[in-house]
């Protein structure tokens, strides 16, 4: 009898382990994605022709900051900063610059109307009222661009958070403060 029991647990430790470890990605605690990207370039207003092969250069436009902010912690230690930055073609890109959080199953970056709240409180705001997913956060150390939508009303959206969509959670956020 003590042989089956025993066999019947560990028989549920597998089957355990096999549910928890694609659920939990535990390894994720001891690795880190390094993302480091340049904000985007901008292109030439001016490009060589057969009727003028040397165009007389014109000052090309500078991308312009639109808010930024500072990221706060919730469920995992965060820092870093954020801006929305309008390019020269008139689209925007969210930019986090020197992410530095830990790493976790199915993070994503999102604008939120979330009022950002510090501690525990502050965690499972953003999925409650409007926001929109910007996509996977592409590592947790770092600076990197993420484009925002053509048809997203900035105005609609007052704050930024890091998103664990497999647990409903904010690892942390910052409140877009106008330039």
């Amino acid at each position: 009898m003590r042989r089956r029991v025993l066999a019947a647990v560990a028989a549920l430790a597998v089957v355990g382990l096999a549910v928890a470890l694609p659920v939990f990605e535990p390894w994720k605690l001891f690795t880190n994605t390094v993302v480091n990207e340049s904000l985007p370039e901008t292109v030439p207003t001016s490009t060589p022709s057969a009727a003028s092969p040397s165009p007389t250069p014109s000052a090309t436009p500078s991308p312009k900051m639109l808010a930024g902010g500072t990221f706060i912690s919730h469920e995992h230690e965060t820092t870093g900063t954020v801006r929305v930055v309008q390019l020269p073609d008139g689209t925007h890109v969210l930019r986090l610059d020197d992410l530095d959080t830990s790493n976790g199953p199915d993070l994503k970056v999102w604008l939120s109307d979330a009022e950002v709240v510090e501690g525990r409180a502050g965690w499972h705001l953003f999925d409650d009222g409007a926001y929109v997913n910007l996509g996977d956060l592409k590592g947790n150390k770092g600076s990197q661009n993420y484009r925002i939508p053509a048809d997203v009303d900035l105005a609609d959206f007052g704050s930024v958070s890091i998103w664990c969509d497999r647990f409903n959670v904010s690892f942390g956020a910052a409140v877009l403060e106008a330039a």
